[in-house]
């Protein structure tokens, strides 16, 4: 079953990542007014969604694609306070979203962290 969670987790942040090119002008929405660059940054957070993504699937990579999806977590919070401001600020029906946003975000990176105890993420079978 965790090989299933491990490809899903996979599969997620690929699609993530794919999304920031699909729908660019969403995650330019959600950019924090006081962050430079913001173009830039939805590019680089997008593709190492899809990188980390894709080091998930290779037991040598899997632990460093797990710690570098927990560090894009915490770096991509402030999007997510700001997309909760801008749907507050808005009266956006979509509020509750943004406030559910929030505690997944540390689930996420629960879920992340399971994969960075042992080499291969995944529980030795064989002994």
């Amino acid at each position: 079953m965790r090989s299933v969670f491990l490809y899903l987790m996979s599969a997620l942040y690929i699609a993530a990542g794919i999304n920031h090119f699909w729908h660019e002008e969403y995650y330019l929405l959600i950019m924090p007014p006081w962050l430079p660059w913001h173009h830039a940054l939805v590019v680089i957070s997008g593709i190492c969604e899809i990188l980390f993504g894709i080091l998930l699937l290779f037991v040598p990579t899997r632990r460093f694609a797990a710690w570098c999806i927990i560090l894009l977590l915490i770096a991509v919070f402030p999007a997510n306070i700001q997309m909760l401001i801008n749907y507050k600020q808005t009266d956006d029906p979509k509020l509750w979203l943004a406030v559910v946003r929030l505690p997944i975000q540390i689930l996420l990176i629960w879920w992340a962290y399971s994969f960075t105890k042992n080499k291969s993420g995944l529980k030795n079978t064989v002994n």
